[in-house]
């Protein structure tokens, strides 16, 4: 392999697991930079030091070619074809480099349910394109009066021939600003119960009649969004299952959510102050003296956050294995939002002092702020984002320990008669 062929690595589902590998470190001689090789012995830190966030993405295309982004997905959908075993060796090996996976959206969100649900026809259009970040993905589920309540929904899409019409609001829509595509649940159907009466569709979002509309987090970043729709198109072609199945299609895009912000082994993506007890302690060294109150809360972290890893990473092995997260993926979600919580404010509490003043910008206060206060202020969002604290609760409760489900009494009303607001 020459550092010129950017393609698809020479290994398949038939190639043993020496041959795999043998591939893989070639491949990852002959295209991951040498500054970036060489900091991977010192750790996740020192190959941020040497490698910027633009510079990877710069880079991402020959990732995204390789099939090293998914090893087990089939190769016509941009993997490797790979066996559970094969692309858990091929992880372990790449993972000193820390290549993360752009696209998380894409790959977590709208994936699971083409494969679960999409047509051949949907998973050779969307998944290859996914995997090399050519078309970046955003969710279209929450609105502003169906959060939690998500099968409360009100956005509506109305049939006209061998398309939809949209109209409708989503709120709360990460990364929409910057996506190419998002995967959508609207109402189809008034008259049926809430939950039977939900399509689920794939719309491009670069067309008349989206707006999207950022919102500003109190740490001075943007990630969520605002989207309006008001008379956007999608085609039949585009719909994921049947019509009024939205709901069935959308628990494998809600699993895949929960397990992508279940924190360390996950195989999500990082969040701000996401890098967990590791710099704690070195904070601990650094900003504190470390008296024995410190250091005991600081070894329960520590306990917690290896709990964490094992259990995302029971959840990650069924993925390989081809089961979808399931409910069990709320167990992590629930654990990392409230662990992430007191992660960050532990670490504001070690800076001391340099958590409450430090110099700053009015014209851009959020690139002012302290790592660690940024990363405190951005967990508040992590109870919340993803199906909050108190819902994946219930769905531990009722579909992990089989607790009986919440009286509704509106269960079986169509939903133009349920009350809302």
């Amino acid at each position: 392999m020459t550092t010129t062929d950017l393609g698809r690595l020479p290994i398949d589902g038939s190639s043993s697991l020496e041959e795999v590998l043998d591939a893989v470190r070639a491949w990852v001689v002959a295209h991951v930079p040498q500054a970036w090789r060489d900091a991977a012995s010192e750790g996740t830190a020192a190959i941020r030091a040497v490698r910027a966030r633009s510079d990877y993405e710069a880079w991402y295309p020959i990732f995204g070619r390789s099939g090293l982004v998914v090893p087990n997905w089939p190769l016509e959908y941009g993997g490797l074809g790979l066996d559970v075993a094969a692309a858990r060796a091929v992880e372990a090996e790449l993972a000193p480099y820390n290549l993360g996976r752009l696209n998380p959206l894409g790959l977590n969100l709208a994936a699971p349910a083409l494969f679960a649900h999409g047509t051949e026809a949907q998973r050779l259009r969307f998944l290859p394109p996914i995997v090399r970040n050519e078309e970046v993905w955003c969710q279209l589920f929450s609105e502003p009066g169906a959060g939690s309540d998500l099968a409360s929904l009100a956005t509506r899409a109305e049939r006209d021939g061998d398309t939809w019409v949209v109209t409708g609001q989503k709120v709360w829509t990460t990364w929409a600003h910057l996506a190419d595509f998002g995967v959508l649940l609207a109402r189809t159907d008034p008259e049926v119960p809430k939950r039977a009466g939900i399509t689920y569709f794939l719309v491009d979002l670069h067309q008349q009649g989206v707006e999207i509309r950022p919102l500003r987090h109190i740490g001075g970043e943007v990630d969520f969004n605002e989207v309006h729709l008001d008379g956007a198109r999608v085609a039949d072609a585009n719909r994921v299952g049947d019509v009024g199945d939205g709901w069935n299609v959308a628990n494998a895009t809600l699993s895949g959510e929960r397990q992508m912000v279940a924190g360390s082994g996950s195989g999500g993506v990082d969040r701000i102050g996401g890098s967990g007890v590791a710099r704690l302690i070195r904070l601990a060294r650094d900003h504190a003296d470390i008296d024995p109150v410190i250091r005991q809360e600081l070894v329960a972290l520590y306990a917690e956050e290896r709990i964490r890893a094992w259990t995302n990473q029971r959840v990650r092995a069924g993925l390989r294995a081809g089961r979808p997260p399931g409910p069990a993926s709320s167990i992590g979600k629930v654990h990392q939002g409230e662990l992430n919580q007191r992660i960050q404010l532990m670490a504001t509490r070690l800076l001391g002092p340099h958590a409450m003043a430090w110099p700053s910008s009015a014209l851009d206060y959020g690139a002012s702020l302290p790592y660690e206060v940024a990363g405190m202020l951005r967990s508040r969002a992590n109870t919340i984002e993803g199906g909050t604290t108190e819902v994946n609760k219930n769905i531990i409760g009722e579909r992990v320990l089989g607790l009986p489900r919440e009286p509704d009494p509106w269960k079986d009303a169509a939903w133009r008669e349920v009350p809302r607001g």
